[in-house]
């Protein structure tokens, strides 16, 4: 029996416009899908639809309050939601589809004994939505919600963020809770302002929050000292059930909006080094920012390939940018000086 990627996505996704020239735009979901087209996985694809999350699901990570603004709003015809997030009258569901199909990829990796991971391609994007606001293209949490799910049902959870952006609605939602271990590899200064070394959750959850906030012009030898100097063994002693991967493109040296300088090479060697802290069946990569469609496209074949166990880098991993510095002294905060 050969292995099974799940691809979760939706046209319905495409539905949520902010319209203008605003960069997260429909077009983004259609270079990751052509992404997995390009990596010619076969017989190893299996694509599903979501269901959408429910109220209840949503509201473990959300108040209330920020779910009916979102409603009505888009019962409204849409409008803006935060000075750069906009909604069209199909963005509720596009943002519900997204949610859910985190969840659903759960679901479906729980019952398939072949499948070893799920991928994600879904927008609105989440990892910026705090449990009150929407902000930074970002509606609902989908991350956060399958990880809530998950926590209930009794499992440990690491989310791993490699968007270049600082996923502070994230980090905000599991900031006090110990069954999560946050982890982000970011662009500092950058939006939203947060992800600094010394955020490290709060209460009983100090040490379950850890960033590696890099300077711009960072490459990918930098990030991936990151994960395996410091977010690897902070993994390994979390000891997580699932891996979830907020799986930005905007690190790549084309993003118009962000200063990182990675190739799709090195972003799919931080997904695979993230996912292979947890066995085949429990890895779960989701779609965040990334803005240039060629390299959404790029490195969304890259990360798809490496999901089944293929090792195929579509262009030369990047080395000598600034940041090492920035890895030592998270390596001397999180692991003491090692």
């Amino acid at each position: 029996m050969g292995v099974v990627l799940v691809v979760v996505t939706d046209e319905r996704c495409l539905d949520h416009v902010p319209g203008g020239a605003h960069p997260e735009r429909p077009d983004r979901l259609l270079a990751a899908r052509r992404g997995v087209a390009d990596a010619d996985l076969g017989d190893a694809v299996v694509e599903i639809a979501p269901r959408p999350a429910e109220t209840a699901e949503l509201e473990r990570v959300h108040d209330r309050a920020h779910l009916e603004r979102v409603e009505a709003v888009v019962a409204a015809g849409g409008g803006s939601l935060d000075p750069d997030t906009r909604a069209s009258a199909g963005s509720a569901l596009a943002a519900r589809l997204a949610a859910g199909a985190v969840l659903s990829a759960v679901e479906a990796l729980t019952g398939r004994d072949d499948a070893v991971a799920a991928y994600c391609l879904v927008r609105p994007p989440g990892h910026h939505a705090t449990r009150t606001r929407a902000m930074g293209f970002c509606l609902f949490n989908s991350v956060a919600v399958a990880a809530a799910a998950l926590v209930e049902r009794g499992e440990r959870v690491a989310i791993v963020d490699i968007d270049a952006h600082h996923g502070n609605g994230t980090q905000d939602i599991f900031d006090d809770d110990p069954r999560v271990l946050y982890a982000s590899i970011h662009q500092m200064p950058l939006y939203p302002g947060t992800g600094g070394l010394a955020e490290r959750g709060r209460g009983e959850a100090v040490g379950t929050t850890l960033n590696v906030p890099l300077p711009p012009g960072a490459t990918g030898d930098v990030a991936r000292a990151a994960l395996g100097e410091v977010i690897g063994p902070a993994l390994a002693d979390f000891a997580p059930d699932w891996v979830l991967v907020s799986a930005g493109y905007d690190g790549h040296h084309d993003d118009p909006l962000t200063g990182l300088a990675y190739a799709s090479s090195d972003i799919a060697a931080l997904v695979e080094a993230a996912v292979s802290t947890v066995p085949a069946g429990r890895r779960v990569v989701v779609l965040e920012g990334g803005y240039d469609l060629d390299a959404v496209r790029t490195a969304s074949a890259a990360v798809a390939a490496t999901l089944v166990g293929e090792h195929r880098r579509p262009d030369r991993p990047t080395r000598g940018g600034p940041g090492a510095d920035m890895v030592t002294a998270a390596r001397r905060l999180h692991r003491g000086g090692v």
